[in-house]
């Protein structure tokens, strides 16, 4: 697959699940119930084409599309790739104080816009002609679907390969201008298919997803594997608390996703266990999940988390379905991927040795990120290290222990702030936990952790610290406990732990 994996491909499972089954949905959109088909895709996509070639559009160039989850959205998405050009996709909430150097440093061809975003001004500074989206059925106006609408389809295409940019998305820093990631049509299209096999994903699946379709995650998962096994989308503008298991059961849905932030806000809401008997199981990512909530989230919805693992560069590393899922593992390896995890010097370490993720399973690849003027420039080649740490245990499942860069260093000893954050959870008043080294003069990093409460619970401080002191050796244990009413996330509902270690060094909290 991964030597045919260009824009030839992604136009052969348009046309295949369109032959199989022209009026089967490819999304539904969970809030107004509207329907795009497969049939409706592959006729949208292929005037979508007609369009971008009558444009003068090419390989590698840039069509940057600022929107919020849509039909809309994942039709262009979809047309662009599928004629050969490269999708940029920016996630307006999160970068709107960023756009003014990301526009310019996309050096796009065209710039497609929601309505409604308040963008005008700094659209209006891009060279490149900007277009309002408008609806995908638009016949009438000057909307680029109703632009697109007045072209018959046809199977107009750039002269593309695998190895040619497919999309350029963004990461969610924090402080510095976010990461821009460009993927390959090869990079992009290979992960699908063991992706669908990770999820056990099938053409009778219908998958519930309101992550920002902005990003790596909800693309790879919920956007292009189902388009290559004929499944469908339950598309969800964001996340809603109150809509969340409502939207699971209007619509059938089979999968459904989320992350540690959507868990914990479903666990600490009023909601019973709902009946949902389509729903398989559902997925948790983007950061790690504690044994505690997982364990909670199951026994009181009844419903089966299976956790995944994956990353903007690669897309999903690991993976497993629902009813087969360990708790406290991210599945099994994506076996392209040839996963292993690295000790310091640098060899794979052995089955329960913990070390740094690497993986590479492109022979000879090269891992790229947009630079400051525009080009692209490589970022690693052949294997890659994740920055994440973990081990593979006997049966080759993938733990994650931390990242490499949040490890704290006491005096020459590594520790992990998960170990630690792990602990704390087990105390049944702690809804939530970061751990972070801090400066010292003596040791170079102390050990503190911050902890949020259970509303109403009456401990102290020092009870948590004996918890930790009766559970984690000395050097591990935290010195200093600090109750917090919240943790700072990043926008993708990530624990910020710089954000913490900023806060103590500017003596919040203290």
């Amino acid at each position: 697959m991964q030597g045919e994996a260009g824009p030839s491909l992604l136009r052969h499972w348009i046309a295949r699940a369109a032959a199989r089954d022209p009026d089967k949905a490819f999304i539904v959109s969970a809030d107004d119930g509207r329907t795009l088909t497969y049939g409706q895709l592959r006729a949208l996509t292929g005037r979508i084409a007609t369009h971008l070639r009558d444009q003068g559009v090419g390989t590698n160039d840039r069509i940057a599309l600022l929107s919020n989850n849509s039909i809309e959205h994942l039709a262009t998405y979809f047309g662009v790739l599928a004629y050969g050009a490269t999708i940029c996709t920016v996630h307006v909430e999160m970068n709107r104080n960023q756009l003014d150097s990301i526009l310019p440093m996309l050096k796009p061809c065209m710039v497609l816009c929601e309505d409604g975003l308040g963008l005008d001004d700094i659209v209006k500074a891009v060279a490149a002609p900007c277009r309002p989206l408008g609806a995908w059925d638009d016949r009438r106006g000057d909307s680029f679907f109703a632009v697109v609408n007045a072209c018959e389809p046809a199977d107009a295409c750039a002269d593309t390969g695998a190895d040619d940019s497919a999309i350029v998305l963004f990461t969610s820093g924090t402080s510095a201008r976010p990461k821009g990631v460009v993927l390959s049509f090869r990079e992009l299209l290979s992960n699908a298919g063991p992706t669908a096999d990770g999820f056990n994903l099938t053409a009778q699946d219908r998958i519930y997803d309101f992550r920002s379709f902005n990003w790596c995650s909800a693309q790879t998962l919920s956007a292009v594997p189902p388009l290559c096994r004929g499944a469908t989308l339950v598309l969800g503008r964001k996340f809603s608390r109150s809509r969340f298991f409502d939207h699971i059961r209007q619509h059938g849905a089979t999968i459904a996703t989320g992350n540690p932030t959507t868990i914990g806000l479903l666990l600490n809401g009023d909601a019973a266990a709902p009946e949902l008997p389509t729903l398989r199981f559902m997925t948790s990512s983007s950061a790690p999940l504690s044994v505690d909530e997982w364990q909670r989230f199951e026994q009181r919805f009844g419903i089966r988390v299976s956790q995944g693992y994956g990353c903007s560069e690669i897309g999903w590393i690991a993976a497993h379905p629902g009813e087969r899922r360990r708790i406290g593992t991210v599945g099994l390896p994506l076996p392209y991927h040839r996963l292993s995890v690295v000790g310091d010097d640098g060899r794979p370490a052995k089955a329960g040795e913990s070390g740094e993720v690497e993986l590479g399973g492109l022979a000879d690849h090269t891992y790229r990120i947009l630079a400051d003027d525009g080009s692209i420039r490589a970022s690693e080649r052949g294997r890659m290290k994740t920055g994440d740490l973990g081990f593979l245990d006997n049966e080759g499942y993938l733990h994650l222990t931390g990242r490499a860069k949040e490890l704290i260093i006491r005096g020459g000893v590594n520790i992990s702030p998960v170990e630690i954050d792990a602990v704390l959870m087990r105390r049944p008043e702690v809804v939530e936990a970061a751990t972070v080294g801090v400066p010292d003069k003596v040791y170079g990093e102390e050990v503190v952790a911050f902890v949020v409460l259970r509303p109403g619970v009456s401990i102290g401080a020092d009870d948590i610290l004996r918890h930790c002191n009766a559970a984690l050796p000395a050097f591990k244990a935290p010195k200093r406990i600090v109750l917090s009413d919240a943790l700072p996330k990043t926008e993708r509902g990530k624990l910020d732990r710089k954000a913490l270690v900023a806060q103590w060094n500017r003596g919040d909290g203290r």
